[in-house]
């Protein structure tokens, strides 16, 4: 599959769409005015709460520079809210803003890959004859955050670490409220009985986000996660989308297990991060 310039910025549009509600929706939970969703050079920049995966900034490099007045001020709301400033530059957008990010003492810390898939008709949707996925239910919530925190909690050391960890109640905040107004779906993969994976997907403009997915350590290597993929990529090709994603760490099990299933990689993404005191 290849990626132009173009589709890439329809990849980062959804992004964009998924961490602004999900900043809003943040922001309406708590009830205060520590969050904000501020857009910027067809991107965004957002904050939830202290410690989400939700800070940073998204979609940059597709519609124009932003300028250094917008730069300064977006900059001055993560410093007065004592966080770094998280830019993930996709690097097909243009090449001028990541010399005018690292003139403004931004550092590159990581990268992590976007990788795609083209939908149709004929996906397969087959699973393992000891595997159910099904879509799990509002009062499993926690048991399927258990699963989702116990499976990154021991993850496969293949691959770049990632640069980030995120405490239970803060991935659990986050979960819920892109559940609610993002639109993101959770399933469940139950093996001889057990709920043994769970997953999550968001399905936005023709586009199927793979947003996360993990296996607990004692179920691993029967089939979990690719059940759980087949399952998400047959409801997406039902529901119209044309392109599944998902993002990984570079060299990571599970870049390695998408390239298996058929994805391509599309592009990378540079993470530059600016702290409060620079």
């Amino acid at each position: 599959m290849f990626c132009s310039v173009e589709l890439g910025a329809r990849i980062e549009r959804v992004e964009t769409e998924l961490i602004a509600t999900g900043g809003a929706a943040a922001s309406a939970r708590l009830g205060t005015e520590e969050g904000f969703v501020i857009p910027i050079a067809g991107g965004v920049g957002a904050f939830a709460e202290y410690g989400s995966p939700l800070n940073k900034v998204a979609g940059l490099g597709f519609a124009g520079l932003p300028g250094a007045e917008e730069l300064e001020a977006l900059e001055k709301q993560f410093e007065v809210r004592d966080t770094p400033v998280q830019v993930e530059l996709a690097h097909l957008g243009d090449p001028a803003l990541g010399e005018l990010l690292t003139a403004r003492g931004y550092r590159l810390v990581s990268f992590e890959n976007v990788l795609g898939i083209a939908l149709n008709s004929a996906a397969d949707a087959t699973l393992p004859a000891d595997v159910e996925v099904r879509h799990s239910g509002a009062g499993e919530f926690d048991i399927w955050l258990d699963v989702i925190a116990d499976g990154f909690a021991h993850p496969d050391t293949q691959g770049v670490a990632s640069h980030e960890e995120f405490p239970r109640e803060i991935i659990a905040s986050a979960m819920r409220d892109l559940t609610a107004a993002a639109g993101v779906q959770r399933y469940v993969a139950v093996h001889e009985g057990t709920i043994a994976g769970g997953a999550s997907m968001r399905m936005s403009q023709g586009i199927a986000q793979l947003t996360g997915a993990a296996t607990l350590p004692t179920h691993r290597r029967r089939g979990i996660q690719s059940a759980l993929l087949a399952a998400r990529l047959a409801e997406a090709t039902a529901a119209g989308c044309d392109i599944a994603v998902i993002t990984t760490q570079p060299g990571s099990k599970s870049q390695q297990n998408a390239q298996r299933s058929g994805f391509d990689l599309l592009y990378t993404r540079a993470i530059l991060v600016k702290s409060a005191a620079e």
